[in-house]
């Protein structure tokens, strides 16, 4: 099964049009580097929540949205060699228009595919 790196983030909302043009530039270069399918969605339904929520995760701010996004690899092997070989090749991009600080991202084996 395939396995699956979650990232969950704030953009400045102003900022959307510099998040999706780093955003297509990372996906070239991951997929290059073996990932299946890159996803990057922006928040239009997302509720602030009593005791958890992706907004109090993030601890967004009135001027951003939240930002869920994942990367598919065919398996970890491959997302580990993938992964730093993308890392080595992007570098860090000038002009980020996040807080890495209050990014939250993780490695994901998938259990079910339906």
């Amino acid at each position: 099964m395939t396995y699956v790196d979650g990232f969950l983030l704030a953009v400045p909302t102003a900022r959307k049009d510099r998040y999706l043009e780093i955003a297509r530039d990372a996906a070239v270069v991951f997929r290059k580097h073996g990932a299946l399918s890159v996803v990057e969605t922006w928040g239009d339904d997302v509720p602030d929540g009593k005791v958890t929520s992706f907004p109090m995760a993030v601890k967004l701010k009135p001027d951003e949205t939240v930002v869920f996004s994942w990367i598919t690899w065919p398996s970890k092997v491959t997302r580990d060699m993938g992964m730093q070989a993308a890392m080595e090749e992007m570098g860090q991009p000038d002009d980020v228009p996040f807080d890495g600080q209050r990014m939250i991202f993780g490695g994901f084996e998938t259990i079910l595919e339906a």
